[in-house]
């Protein structure tokens, strides 16, 4: 089994689909590696040798953010944005949508399930 970045590459896939379990490449990015390599696309992640994958890990490590890394950038600017309390940091601290969004209907993602109104019963309350 191939472990690249922290991640194990499923068993059976084509090598250029298994590297897209890693967080951070695409297809496109796959695609570019291999190509880069000189590796076969079509190969499956089990029949890769230990020189390959070591070819691949080398590539990853050198020119591209993954995994953890990657997260821990994209949290940080969130973060940078919501510190300087421009719209789309005021947008992300209120969990509504950032982009542009409609959200007087949908947005159910962002805003999370509804919570209905309670109204209370009966009028005025007795001494």
């Amino acid at each position: 089994m191939a472990r690249i970045a922290g991640v194990d590459l499923p068993k059976g896939k084509r090598i250029v689909v298994g590297l897209t379990y890693i967080y951070g490449v695409g297809l496109s990015t796959s695609q570019t590696i291999l190509t880069k390599l000189g590796i076969d696309e079509s190969i499956k992640t089990d029949d890769l040798s230990d020189g390959e994958v070591n070819q691949i890990r080398k590539v990853i490590d050198d020119g591209y953010n993954v995994e953890g890394e990657l997260r821990s950038q994209l949290s940080m600017n969130i973060k940078r944005l919501m510190d300087l309390g421009c719209y789309r940091g005021l947008r992300h601290r209120k969990g509504l949508p950032v982009r542009g969004q409609r959200t007087s209907t949908n947005a159910r993602t962002r805003k999370g399930p509804r919570r209905t109104a309670v109204k209370k019963k009966g009028g005025v309350a007795k001494k």
